[in-house]
C-alpha cells in the first residue's frame, strides 16, 4: 500500500461524521499513518475536531448540508460515527462513487434498532430476546402486558443510552414514554423488549478487511440507564460459549458486509447466546483495548478500512471506567487525582467543550488481572469531580 502525506494533492483522506471522543481516536490513528482527516459535527470544537486537520459544523441530518460538504471534501472514506445523520445522504453519496464504512445499507441497518433486529432476528435467524415495536404509548403498554413485566423501552433510533428505561410495572409506562420522547435522534417508533434472563452481557469486538474476520478478547461491560459505566477484558465464559459468540457475530456482519471494526454486543446465559445491538464502528466499551491490545479498537478500524492485515498483541487484562460529570457547565474542567497515573493506569480527557449531566467526560484505565483493575477502575473514577 502506498502512504502519502497530509494537505497534499496525492492525500488519502477520511472523513468522520460524528466526532465525539472514539473519534478522536480514530483521527490519531489515522494521522500516524499519513491520512489527511476532515471531522464533522453539529456542534463546534468536537473532541475529534481539535485534532483534525479540519472540520465543519452542520445538521447532519440535512440530506443537502451533508451532500454539501461531501462534495466539497471529496473524502476517500466516509466514516459515519453516529446514528443522528442522513441516511439517504450516504446512499445519494455511495452512487457517486463515495466509499461509505462499511456501506450505506449497513450503516441503514444499524443506525434503526428495528432494521438491526429484524434483519438479525428475521432475516438471519439470530437468537434474540421477544419484542414489538410500536409507535404510541398506548402499544407501549400493550406491548409490554404481553411481553411481561420487567422489560425494556427504547427508541428505534438514538446512541448511548439516551431514551432507554426498564419499566418494572404498569404504573412506569407515562414515565418511561416521555423518557423515551426526549432521546436524542429519532423517537417516533420505540422497541419493547422482554427482558433477557442474562448471567452477563458482552461487546465481540469484530473486524472486516475484506480478507479475513479476526475478534479482539470478549468485552464484559456494565451498563446505567443504558449507557456503558465499567468494562473489561477479556470476560471470563465457557470455550462454548465463547465459539457460539464469535460465530454469531461473524454471521450478522457477513450479512452486513463492507469493512471496518463492528462492535456486537451479545447476552449471555450459560452456554447460550442471544443477540442484541450492533455497531459498525468502534464501541465505547472498547476503550479498555487502548490499554490491553498493541492495537486498539481505534487503530483496527483503520487497518480494516485500508485493507491492512489485522494482526496484534493482547497485552493482557485491563479495565474501563467512564467519568460522567454531574453538573452544567459551558467550560468543564475535571479534577483529576494524580493516582490516576501510575504504572499501569491511566486517564484519557475528552476535551469536550460543554458539559451536561451524565455526559462522560474522561476514561480511566488500569492494566492488571481483571477483578484488581476493576476494583482499581471503581476507585479512580471516585477521584475524578468537576472542578
Amino acid at each position: 500500500m502506498l502512504f502519502s502525506a497530509p494537505l497534499k494533492s496525492n492525500s488519502q483522506k477520511i472523513m468522520l461524521l460524528g466526532s465525539g471522543e472514539l473519534g478522536r481516536e480514530v483521527i490519531i490513528e489515522a494521522q500516524r499513518l499519513g491520512l489527511e482527516t476532515i471531522a464533522v459535527d453539529r456542534y463546534a470544537h468536537a473532541p475529534a475536531s481539535s485534532v483534525a486537520h479540519r472540520s465543519h459544523v452542520i445538521n447532519m441530518q440535512d440530506k443537502e448540508a451533508l451532500l454539501e460538504v461531501i462534495r466539497f471534501e471529496k473524502p476517500d472514506y466516509i466514516l459515519p460515527e453516529i446514528e443522528a445523520i442522513s441516511i439517504d445522504a450516504l446512499f445519494e453519496a455511495e452512487k457517486e462513487g463515495f466509499n461509505v464504512i462499511p456501506n450505506a445499507e449497513a450503516v441503514s441497518k444499524t443506525m434503526n434498532r428495528k432494521n438491526i433486529r429484524t434483519f438479525a432476528a428475521e432475516e438471519l435467524g439470530l437468537k434474540t430476546g421477544p419484542y414489538k415495536f410500536v409507535t404510541t404509548e398506548k402499544g407501549m403498554l400493550e406491548a409490554a402486558k404481553e411481553l411481561g413485566f420487567p422489560c425494556v423501552i427504547k427508541p428505534v433510533m438514538s446512541s448511548s443510552g439516551h431514551g432507554q428505561s426498564v419499566v418494572k410495572s404498569e404504573s412506569d409506562i407515562p414515565a418511561s414514554w416521555e423518557v423515551a420522547k426526549e432521546a436524542r435522534g429519532d423517537a417516533s417508533e420505540l422497541i419493547v423488549e422482554a427482558f433477557v434472563d442474562f448471567d452477563y452481557e458482552i461487546t465481540i469486538l469484530t473486524v472486516r478487511n475484506g480478507k479475513e474476520t479476526v475478534f479482539c478478547e470478549p468485552i464484559g461491560h456494565e451498563q446505567r440507564d443504558g449507557d456503558y459505566v465499567f468494562s473489561w477484558q477479556p470476560m471470563a465464559m465457557s470455550e462454548v460459549a465463547l465459539k457460539k459468540a464469535q460465530t454469531m457475530a461473524k454471521t450478522v456482519t457477513d450479512g452486513l458486509g463492507g469493512q471496518g471494526l463492528f462492535g456486537v454486543e451479545l447476552f449471555i446465559k450459560g452456554d447460550e447466546v442471544y443477540f442484541s445491538e450492533l455497531s459498525p464502528r468502534p464501541h465505547d466499551t472498547g476503550m479498555v483495548t487502548l490499554i490491553t491490545q498493541s492495537q486498539s479498537e481505534f487503530a483496527l478500524h483503520l487497518r480494516a478500512v485500508l485493507g491492512l492485515p489485522l494482526g496484534f498483541t493482547f497485552y493482557g487484562s485491563g479495565a474501563s471506567a467512564a467519568y460522567k460529570t454531574e453538573l452544567h457547565n459551558c467550560a468543564p474542567v475535571i479534577d483529576v487525582d494524580d493516582s490516576l497515573f501510575s504504572d499501569n493506569s491511566y486517564v484519557r480527557v475528552f476535551s469536550k467543550p460543554e458539559a451536561h449531566v451524565g455526559r462522560r467526560l474522561c476514561v480511566a484505565l488500569v492494566y492488571d488481572e481483571v477483578e484488581k483493575a476493576l476494583e482499581k477502575a471503581r476507585d479512580l473514577i471516585g477521584k475524578i469531580k468537576d472542578a
